[in-house]
């Protein structure tokens, strides 16, 4: 049976986001040819552009609508399903990320089929590892082969696909009323030049221990002086330190970072669940019994406001 795969695409402002490539990668395991891109946008063109030169993609497809504008569930789930029906595909794929995780299940629910949420490793076209229990333990899951498949992919868990091809770019028609009873008013979102937090190669985090929303501007700053996206806990976020979508964590973002930097985060499973494929994790805690001392590569015991302009003078 051939597989045909239709992901789709992760983008905001124009801009396609990174998951889009770590969702193909995922793909690619499950076959090395039939994988499509389907693009929502009111103008998708240039962001079908950028996903044609992911490596293993096939065709990029672009549905454009007025309505396409702004990222809905309700508004691109039932385009979705009239793509993944008028192309036959086996699977349809999304990124775990916030738009993902607030679109699939709807198109699952269209399709009435049941879904696979975030796979994090391929054993073949129906049968998957996720994590379970806050990602302290791993199932294997096996999805019906005789129905269309629906899943998450877990984007910490792969890297994003290189980015040296030419894939075929082609406008879709969809024939499907659109939903009015949601529609978009505005989005809030915090402004930020410092890297996005799902893809950064490094992450310096700030929990409870930091203390206010005041002091956690020593954490910005050393995050700035490395060039790593800013990340908390979601105590810290609880706290009001910092807004949630800064969040690392089971309810926040699965993050993969090479590099993971905390401070006063005592290492909660809630914590631990999001930061299960980073690289290297430093830990600096002033309490030597915290647990988040029992995954860390390396440890330090002391006070983050003391150590942390240390740090920032030896980086210089």
């Amino acid at each position: 049976m051939s597989h045909r795969i239709l992901i789709i695409a992760d983008h905001l402002d124009g801009r396609l986001n990174e998951s889009t490539a770590r969702t193909v990668a995922c793909a690619r395991q499950i076959t090395d040819r039939e994988i499509d891109v389907l693009v929502l946008a009111d103008d998708g063109a240039g962001i079908a552009g950028e996903a044609a030169q992911i490596d293993g993609v096939s065709t990029v497809r672009h549905a454009d609508h007025p309505a396409n504008a702004h990222p809905t569930a309700a508004v691109f789930a039932p385009q979705i399903v009239a793509a993944a029906e008028q192309g036959q595909y086996s699977h349809v794929l999304g990124p775990n990320t916030t738009f993902g995780k607030d679109l699939m299940p709807r198109v699952a629910a269209l399709l009435g089929v049941p879904m696979v949420t975030d796979i994090m490793a391929v054993h073949g076209p129906h049968e998957f590892d996720r994590p379970i229990y806050a990602g302290n333990a791993v199932t294997t899951v096996a999805a019906p082969a005789d129905q269309v498949l629906v899943a998450s992919v877990r984007c910490a868990s792969y890297p994003a696909a290189s980015t040296d091809n030419q894939a075929a770019v082609e406008p879709i028609t969809l024939e499907v009323e659109l939903p009015g009873h949601t529609r978009f008013i505005s989005l809030e979102q915090q402004a930020s030049d410092r890297p996005d937090l799902q893809t950064a190669s490094k992450v310096v985090s700030g929990g409870r221990g930091v203390g206010s929303e005041d002091n956690f501007r020593l954490i910005y700053d050393f995050a700035d002086k490395i060039g790593a996206a800013v990340g908390a806990s979601r105590a810290a976020v609880d706290a009001g330190f910092v807004p949630n979508d800064m969040q690392v964590g089971q309810t926040g973002k699965i993050i993969s970072p090479d590099l993971y930097m905390c401070f006063g985060i005592s290492g909660a499973i809630q914590h631990l669940a999001g930061i299960k494929d980073a690289g290297t994790i430093v830990a600096i805690n002033k309490d030597e019994e915290a647990p988040i001392f029992e995954i860390a590569d390396i440890g330090l015991v002391g006070d983050l406001f003391e150590i942390i302009p240390e740090l920032e003078r030896a980086v210089g």
